[in-house]
């Protein structure tokens, strides 16, 4: 990611947070809209808490690009844990498309191609070190 991408990406973060309960509803209504049988990972959720926690990670991810490495580890533990959720490799595509659909759908006009392209990078980013410590995580299992 270049230092004007995460510029975007943190900036249009900040829009956000200020609707970060219904983004987090709509993400989850995207998610399953893609994909139903993904609410069978979350049968025993409450997804209020898990809209929360979802955009506390976004959050963390998001203001901790600027020194990706120090945010890593925690990224890295997330996916070993995900793996016990039942999260497989082709879930994290879908995941990516239900959120640049929900950040198209809350910035509105302020998602722009330059933001939308940053956004992809990040989640990108992310996803490809997630979905390679989840392969760590299954081949030590």
């Amino acid at each position: 990611m270049t230092p004007d991408q995460i510029k975007l990406v943190q900036d249009s973060f900040r829009e956000v947070v200020p609707i970060k309960t219904a983004a987090a509803a709509l993400f989850y209504e995207k998610l399953f809209a893609i994909d139903g049988s993904l609410k069978a990972l979350f049968s025993e959720t409450d997804m209020g808490k898990q809209g929360s926690k979802l955009m506390a990670a976004l959050g963390f991810v998001v203001h901790g690009l600027s020194r990706a490495e120090t945010i890593l580890p925690t990224v890295q533990d997330l996916a070993r844990r995900h793996v016990g959720y039942g999260v497989e490799e082709h879930h994290y595509p879908i995941v990516g498309q239900a959120l640049i659909e929900t950040l198209d759908a809350g910035l509105g006009p302020a998602f722009t191609a330059d933001v939308r392209e940053a956004w992809e990078a990040a989640y990108g980013l992310l996803a490809g070190v997630m979905i390679a410590a989840a392969r760590e995580e299954q081949l030590a299992a």
